[in-house]
């Protein structure tokens, strides 16, 4: 009987200490996010926003005109009216007679019957008259009158711009989980950007050239997958393409989260289900990053539950873990202004493992919705 509580103790503290020297060794080598050189010379080439929105009225309303009154000298806003029905396309014929530089293009209900975002996007795409194109969501709004300008100054040496977009998020325990899971996210794309292994960006801000849409012939591959049009679109393009990240406080774009946990996880589960079309290599990396994740933090509290005389072993596996991702994460989170998520890293690491195993169960029936 000793020899059994031994050899479980042993075996556990071995999946402790294992887990834990391969999430230090992704924060390390995948998660490092270290601030590009700043551009010396502004870019003022031309730049068109493109914007899809589906019965945005009231976020239009709301949000475009902080697009209208970005501070850049040559720039176009692209609205793509998808067929609406709540007033959007009287609101943006309104707005139009007023700014010369929006730009808007209405779709019937019938040209875009069971093509979606995917083909609003294309169309706002063929309607720019510039070469470099910036892309948002109608519910978004630019953090600084800046955001155009710093997210173009990146095209001078890139043909992939990657930005960020945070949540507006309420003060309670789902709008921890959503907070710290967006906040992950992207340090986890940008981080992998930054060693070559682009795998998404996200359509909230995001940007690239009309000429590498049409190189790399648009969303045809995935047209048939409602989502995808930011994620399996760059995995697609970014292939022998310089990509730039840009997350300076003035670049950054807010949206509001979902205010109920069935809107949350309706909206993550529309956002994993093109994981599945992901390349290998890259669920391969994401998946054993969350599958290590959730084996850490089970096994530590196990071995904390059955050997608690012993408890110095693992505490100091478990501070190690969270200093080495402190260091990492919350240096980023202050230069994002994410100062709730650097100061509080273990409560919303645990949150972030609890989701992974909600998702991990959920995930294995999730089906990439596509057109009949």
């Amino acid at each position: 009987m000793d020899y059994f509580l031994h050899t479980t103790q042993f075996i556990v503290f071995i999946i402790v200490a294992a887990t834990t020297i391969v999430l230090a060794l992704y924060y390390l080598t995948l998660f490092k996010v270290n601030a590009p050189k700043p551009i010396k010379t502004n870019f003022k080439e031309g730049i068109s926003v493109i914007v899809a929105a589906k019965n945005e009225r009231e976020n239009l309303n709301q949000n475009l005109p902080h697009l209208l009154k970005q501070d850049y000298k040559n720039f176009e806003i692209i609205v793509v009216n998808d067929g609406s029905f709540d007033g959007t396309k009287k609101l943006l014929d309104d707005i139009a007679l007023i700014h010369q530089n929006l730009k808007v293009v209405h779709l019937e209900l019938k040209e875009q019957y069971q093509k979606g975002k995917k083909f609003a996007l294309t169309m706002g795409i063929k309607a720019a008259k510039n070469e470099h194109l910036l892309f948002t969501d109608a519910d978004c709004k630019p953090n600084s009158t800046l955001w155009i300008q710093h997210m173009a100054n990146l095209f001078t040496k890139n043909d992939i711009i990657l930005g960020i977009a945070p949540l507006n998020t309420k003060s309670n325990l789902l709008g921890s989980i959503i907070s710290y899971e967006t906040f992950h996210t992207a340090i986890q794309y940008l981080g992998y950007s930054l060693r070559d292994k682009t795998y998404m960006g996200v359509g909230r801000n995001l940007g690239y050239t009309k000429t590498l849409f049409f190189e790399s012939k648009g969303f045809a591959s995935h047209q048939h997958i409602m989502s995808g049009d930011d994620d399996l679109f760059i995995q697609e393009a970014e292939k022998n393409k310089k990509v730039g990240i840009c997350f300076t406080q003035d670049s950054l774009m807010y949206s509001d989260s979902p205010s109920s946990f069935g809107e949350w996880v309706k909206q993550k589960v529309r956002h994993l289900s093109t994981s599945k079309e992901y390349k290998f290599i890259f669920k391969l990396l994401l998946g054993f990053y969350a599958v290590t994740q959730i084996f850490w933090l089970i096994s530590a509290i196990s071995f904390l539950l059955l050997y608690p005389k012993y408890w110095f072993m693992v505490i100091g596996l478990i501070t190690l873990k969270w200093l080495i991702q402190w260091i990492i994460f919350g240096k980023f989170a202050l230069k994002i202004n994410a100062k709730k998520i650097a100061y509080a890293l273990p409560f919303y690491d645990i949150l972030f493992t609890l989701y992974l195993i909600l998702f991990g169960i959920i995930k294995p029936f999730i089906k990439p919705k596509t057109w009949n």
